[in-house]
C-alpha cells in the first residue's frame, strides 16, 4: 500500500544506490546492524564467497566457533586416515580395541597438527610418516592463516556505536521533530569530526504509479567535533521536511524507513570509521521523548554516561 505523494516541491535523492520500483523489494533496505538486506544470486557460490571477508565480518562467537570446529574436524579426518593406514605403522600405541586405537590416533593427530609432538606415539612406517609430514605442513599453514585472521579482526577499524532502539516524534521548539540518539560504548574510545546523513525511503503514489522516493533529511546538526557523551539527532518536521504532517498511519502506508550513516575519525586506529543503521515505521514512536542518560558523579568531578538508558523514553509531559 502506498500513499499519495505530498510536498511535491521537495527534491528526492536519486543517488542512494537503491531502485525506485517497490515490486523489486522485500523487507527493509538496511538491517539494524548496518548490513544491507540483500542476497546475491545468479553467480556460482564459489565466485561469490570470500573466506577472508566472511571470517572478518562474522561475530566473535561464530569466528572462534568456526576455528574450533575446523580444528576438531581436521584432526578427526587425519585420525581416520591413520586408522586406515594401520596400527603397525606406529610405535607406542598401547590400545587394543578400535575405539581406543582411534583415540590414540586422534590425539597423535592433534600433536602433529600443532607440531607439539609429545613423543610417546610416533610414526615408523613410510605411509604414516608421509601423512604426518603433510599434516604438520597443513597445521603450520593453518595457524599462520588463523593468526592473520585474528590480527585482522583486532586491527579492523570499527565505530563501536550503539543506537537507540526507537526513533521518536517529540516536541521541538514550536513544533515537532523526529529524533534518535547514539553514543560510543567503548572506554577511552572517542570519535572526532563526526558527520551524519539520514535518508528517508518512502513508497509513494505518483501519477497513479507506486514508486520509492528517497529524501535527504535536514538535521538540526549534521556534524559535531567529538562524541564524548551521546548525540541526539534531530530532524525538524517543518514545511521543508518530506515527513511534514505525516501521522503514524501515513508512515505505515508509505512503508517509510530511515537510513542512517555515521562517519568519523577514530584516534585509536588513526582512520575514518563508519557505521550504518535504519529505523522502519514500526520503530518510530509518536509523542514520546528521550530521558536524560547522564548525570554528575558524587564528587562532582566527572560526568557519568548511563549507556543502558539510551533506549529509554517516556510520554510527552511525563518527568
Amino acid at each position: 500500500m502506498a500513499i499519495e505523494r505530498r510536498h511535491a516541491h521537495l527534491t528526492s535523492n536519486n543517488d542512494t544506490g537503491f531502485g525506485t520500483n517497490p515490486e523489486n523489494y522485500g523487507g527493509r533496505f538496511v538491517n539494524r546492524d548496518g548490513s544491507f538486506n540483500v542476497r546475491h544470486e545468479g553467480v556460482p557460490f564459489v565466485q561469490r564467497f570470500s573466506l577472508y571477508n566472511t571470517m572478518l565480518s562474522m561475530s566473535a562467537g561464530k569466528f572462534f566457533g568456526a576455528i574450533f570446529l575446523f580444528y576438531v574436524g581436521i584432526n578427526f579426518i587425519f585420525a581416520w586416515i591413520y586408522l586406515i593406514i594401520g596400527k603397525g605403522q606406529f610405535q607406542g600405541i598401547n590400545a587394543v580395541s578400535v575405539p581406543d586405537i582411534f583415540k590414540e590416533m586422534y590425539f597423535f593427530s592433534t600433536e602433529t597438527f600443532t607440531t607439539v609432538g609429545y613423543g610417546r606415539v610416533n610414526p615408523v612406517g613410510t605411509a604414516a610418516n608421509s601423512v604426518a609430514a603433510i599434516e604438520s605442513m597443513l597445521g603450520l599453514s593453518t595457524f599462520a592463516v588463523a593468526t592473520g585472521l585474528l590480527y585482522g579482526r583486532f586491527s579492523k577499524p570499527r565505530a563501536f556505536l550503539i543506537f537507540s532502539k526507537n526513533a521518536l516524534v517529540s516536541p521541538y521548539r514550536n513544533g515537532k521533530a523526529l529524533m534518535f540518539r547514539f553514543a560510543s560504548y567503548k572506554d577511552h574510545h572517542t570519535l572526532t569530526n563526526l558527520e551524519i546523513k539520514v535518508n528517508a525511503a518512502m513508497q509513494l503514489e505518483e501519477n497513479g504509479k507506486q514508486t520509492y522516493k528517497f529524501y535527504d533529511l535536514d538535521l538540526e546538526r549534521s556534524r559535531v567535533e567529538s562524541l564524548p557523551m551521546n548525540w541526539t539527532v534531530v530532524h525538524p518536521l517543518n514545511e521543508k521536511s518530506p515527513l511534514y504532517e505525516y501521522t503514524a498511519e501515513d508512515l505505515k502506508k508509505a512503508d517509510m524507513e530511515l537510513y542512517v550513516s555515521v562517519r568519523g575519525f577514530d584516534d585509536v586506529y588513526s582512520n575514518v570509521v563508519q557505521q550504518r543503521t535504519s529505523y522502519t515505521y514500526e520503530e518510530i514512536i509518536f509523542d514520546r521523548r528521550f530521558v536524560q542518560m547522564y548525570h554528575e558523579s558524587e564528587n562532582g568531578k566527572t560526568t557519568i554516561v548511563e549507556l543502558h538508558r539510551i533506549h529509554e523514553h517516556v510520554e510527552v509531559g511525563q518527568k
